[in-house]
């Protein structure tokens, strides 16, 4: 009773301290706590020191600590309640999903003050990082003024957002914000703001402990490769960490991922990261961490674990952590962190025990399985044509195409009628010739995405690859849309520096912005003439992009297929104008003397790109670009903000509008209640990724977004996309479940459009769904597995919400946006093991009773689920004691005003 009363921490006799440069550190010796300690993982060891730190028994339990020093390898996720809380050191937020967090932020300060309150308690006590993550839109390409056009292009748009921005950076105190136009949120946080170990001040000294961050955009995970604990979490999440809540989560299986030998002379971190993808994702790691180790991963640079990491969405784990080794300290130095601060890591590490060496085994810590990877066998891959994790080795490229073609639709197959296989479309381009394109013709070429823009290796390749085909006089058609967008201003640096930008440019790809861009669906227009051709000779035509992310109707509407792969084989298709193409057999093309010229005549090796990437990598580069990042250009400097604590809020505005999640709050609880008579707005399957259900790209014309718009007074060309306009829940409502490709069991088209099951009358999502809130009706979803699979977009959870849905019930879901369901106070059901909607007989038009208990409520309960006659259980998706206290208060924001006023 003590500690509750006073907050003391009943680890403190374990603190101790070493002097640096007559400075005192502080740490927790966590080494000496328990003899435990050694056999844990390292990733488990982050989670421990940071609840021994914070413990004071109110807000982490002295029983969390026990809890993870008790982990053992036979930890089995479904078998073990264990929860725990964990306060990570800092939060990390893109401008995508930053915007709707400070927007959240002022309206629950409104909210405050309505309710009496002082609303400047509304502030984020964990350190904010917010990254105006600049997702230009690739409106120019193939210009050498590429660059400055779409930058100009995307401030024009985007000046009401980044001025709300640059207000909350003023108005909310703890937060960094990184001005447009610096880079992507991942490659920043890498290269500029992760700390490694943190240096905080206090009493007497300064405490130290180990750097660890959730962020809002799920390639947060790239950070792991640097050895800092992070993942991505919603939105909604991420804001209740800013403002002081601990993260409660189940202690996690540790997957020990053993790496050994070399990769070969020809291979790229990028086809190793897509093997790893592959086999993690088959292997089923969904909720585990993934741990690296063995002496392979000496062999791999800090940019290749990041490329590991940061496609740990794609694989399914919360984490893909490669432990702090000399290696990280090497890249600290060359990124140009201070002597000082890296000897004090260092230091720090020693003592705690926290600092690997891959080549020792008897540092190795047990597991709960462990797995073993020979990176000599690795191949040149690419994954596709549809996801990330179906990897395709480049010489069984040209046969897995045309199976593909012929494939029953699905993630490998697009339905080509045998009479149609060999359909092709002319058209004539602005130099007046006529040029034929057909299934499997790459229209967009695209070097972009953190996964590999981060990697000096690939990039490097990339721009010798083009030196030596531009040498060999090849060249890449006109009409296939070419574009570089570099993580950050370092790769345009360096790639200046090394000779290679000239011989790029060349070949199409001048740099076009810095930010998320092709990856993300900001792949910008493609000529009307290609379209037109596409479309009317039904033609399969291709992507291929250096990203992590390839789902139906991300990239581009018009590719159908499109192509993961590393930056050198963007290029390399890019020339070849077709994705089915043997490179062992089939030429690239032919040279200034007439001689055929193959892939591997102008392939450059590890042993090369290595030599330019030791010669130009250096730390000025870092210095000269981040010592100046936070003033942001001149546009930036010059925007005018408000003083105001509080936003004022524009009636007319199509970008900032204060949301409604907190209109008619009390300050007591809703009593529970069950679903009755309820709807179901959409009958989904599998892989019903955030993408499908919140997409962040382009408003289509005759969407219900686009008639709002229209509405206020906008133009097609003034529309933006739905990323940009996140700060807008009236955009977003009408933009839920906007895809193109969705596939609703309701009806028989592909496309967002449902059934009004009363009226038998098909209608768009967001008018179906109005029309049931007029007639007082709840919806529920009905869905297959991995349900909100991609990225942690709070939106994907927000829309529902504002669309009506109380419940969802699925097979199984993705980790990050479950908990946003719970977040937004959606319940998430999951049907038992073996069971779903088809075989339970649902057809989707039944009427739903879901029977919520007004008392008692438990993680992981039966819950009854009545569908007219057909009554089956399904299992109460809330993980977590603090997931139903969410549930109860309506929301995680909801609770946070409450505790705030209460």
């Amino acid at each position: 009773m003590l500690f509750l009363r006073t907050g003391i921490n009943p680890y403190a006799q374990f603190e101790k301290a070493f002097v640096r440069g007559g400075e005192n550190y502080k740490y927790y010796d966590l080494p000496s706590i328990d003899p435990k300690y050694d056999q844990l993982p390292f990733s488990i060891r982050v989670l421990l020191e940071s609840a021994v730190r914070n413990c004071d028994n109110f807000h982490i339990l002295k029983k969390d600590v026990e809890c993870i020093l008790n982990w053992k390898p036979d930890n089995r996720l479904g078998q073990n309640d264990e929860e725990i809380s964990f306060k990570p050191a800092r939060v990390i937020l893109q401008d995508f999903t930053g915007v709707p967090a400070v927007v959240d932020f002022a309206a629950m300060r409104d909210a405050v003050l309505e309710l009496g309150g002082n609303p400047e308690k509304i502030n984020p006590i964990c350190p904010a990082d917010l990254v105006i993550d600049h997702s230009v839109q690739v409106d120019f390409s193939g210009t050498s003024d590429a660059l400055a056009k779409n930058q100009n292009l995307e401030f024009e748009r985007n000046k009401e957002r980044f001025t709300f921005l640059k207000w909350g950076a003023r108005a909310f105190d703890n937060m960094l914000i990184v001005p447009p136009g610096s880079g992507i949120v991942h490659q920043v946080n890498l290269e500029y703001l992760a700390r490694v170990v943190f240096e905080t001040d206090i009493e007497g000294g300064k405490l130290l402990y180990p750097d660890s961050v959730v962020g809002t955009d799920s390639h947060t995970t790239m950070i792991n490769g640097l050895g800092v604990l992070g993942w991505g979490v919603g939105g909604i999440e991420a804001e209740a960490v800013m403002l002081g809540q601990s993260i409660s989560m189940l202690l996690p299986e540790v997957i020990g991922y053993k790496l050994v030998g070399k990769l070969g002379p020809l291979a790229t971190s990028t086809d190793l990261v897509l093997t790893v993808t592959k086999h993690l994702r088959q292997l089923g790691v969904v909720g585990k961490f993934v741990e690296f180790y063995g002496p392979g991963v000496s062999e791999l640079s800090i940019a290749d674990r990041a490329t590991i990491s940061n496609m740990c969405p794609e694989y399914g784990a919360t984490v893909g952590y490669f432990p702090i080794d000399e290696n990280t300290l090497t890249y600290m130095k060359q990124t140009n962190r201070s002597e000082k601060k890296i000897d004090i890591i260092r230091q720090y590490l020693l003592a705690t025990r926290q600092m690997r060496n891959y080549a020792n085994e008897s540092q190795d810590p047990r597991f709960t399985e462990t797995i073993t990877l020979d990176l000599s066998t690795v191949v040149t891959s690419v994954s596709g044509p549809k996801r990330p994790h179906d990897r395709v080795s480049v010489k069984d490229m040209k046969q897995d195409f045309a199976v593909c073609l012929t494939n029953p639709v699905g993630f490998k197959g697009f339905a080509i009628a045998p009479d149609s296989l060999q359909s092709s479309g002319q058209f004539q381009w602005d130099d007046n010739k006529s040029y034929t394109i057909r299934h499997g013709s790459v229209v967009i070429a695209a070097i972009t995405s953190c996964t590999n823009t981060s990697n000096p290796s690939v990039m490097l390749g990339a721009g010798l690859l083009a030196k030596k085909a531009i040498e060999r006089g090849l060249s890449i058609m006109p009409y296939i849309k070419t574009s570089l967008s570099p993580g950050s201003g370092v790769v345009t640096y360096y790639l200046k520096e090394s000779g290679v930008i000239p011989y790029l440019e060349k070949l199409g790809f001048d740099i076009v912005g810095y930010g998320c861009m092709t990856c993300i669906g900001n792949s910008g227009p493609l000529d009307e003439n290609v379209v037109n051709t596409i479309e009317k000779n039904g033609l399969v035509c291709c992507g291929v992009l250096s990203g992590n992310r390839n789902f139906e109707g991300r990239i581009h509407p018009n590719t159908r297929a499109n192509y993961l792969a590393s930056p050198l084989l963007v290029i390399a298709y890019a020339i070849a104008g077709r994705v089915d193409i043997d490179f062992e057999t089939e030429a690239l093309g032919i040279d200034n003397d007439g001689k055929k010229v193959f892939l591997r005549d102008i392939w450059p090796t590890r042993n090369e790109i290595q030599e330019v990437e030791n010669k130009h990598v250096i730390p000025a580069m870092f210095q000269e670009v981040y010592s100046k990042i936070e003033l942001g250009s001149k546009e930036w400097q010059t925007l005018q903000v408000s003083e105001s604590k509080l936003y004022p809020w524009s009636g007319v505005s199509t970008y900032i509008k204060r949301p409604p999640f907190f209109e008619g709050m009390a300050l007591m609880l809703p009593p529970l209640r069950s679903i009755r008579n309820a709807r179901c707005l959409l009958y989904l399957g599998d892989s019903v990724t955030t993408d499908h259900i919140s997409p962040a790209g382009s408003i289509a014309r005759n969407s219900p977004a686009a008639r709002y718009l229209s509405e206020n007074g906008l133009t097609p060309k003034e529309f933006n996309s739905y990323g940009s306009r996140r700060g807008n829940d009236a955009v977003m409502a009408r933009g839920t479940f906007a895809n193109i490709r969705l596939v609703n069991k309701l009806l028989t088209k592909t496309g967002p459009r449902t059934i009004h099951i009363p009226s038998q009358e098909e209608m768009d999502i967001f008018d179906c769904a109005e029309r049931y809130r007029e007639e007082g009706t709840p919806l529920i979803l009905l869905v297959g597995k991995d349900y909100g699979s991609g990225s942690s977009r709070d939106w994907a959870a927000k829309g529902p919400f504002l669309l009506g849905i109380k419940a969802v019930v699925a097979e199984s879901y993705e980790r990050i946006h479950r908990s946003n369901l719970v977040g937004m106070g959606i319940i998430p059901l999951q049907f038992l093991p073996g069971q779903n909607a088809e075989s339970l007989g649902l057809s989707g038009r039944e009427v739903y009773n879901i029977n919520i208990p007004e008392q008692g409520l438990k993680p992981g309960q039966h819950i009854q689920v009545e569908a007219d006659c057909n009554v089956f259980d399904t299992i109460l998706r809330f993980d977590t004691e603090v997931d139903i206290t969410y549930y109860k208060n309506g929301g995680i924001l909801n609770y946070m005003i409450r505790k705030m006023l209460n």
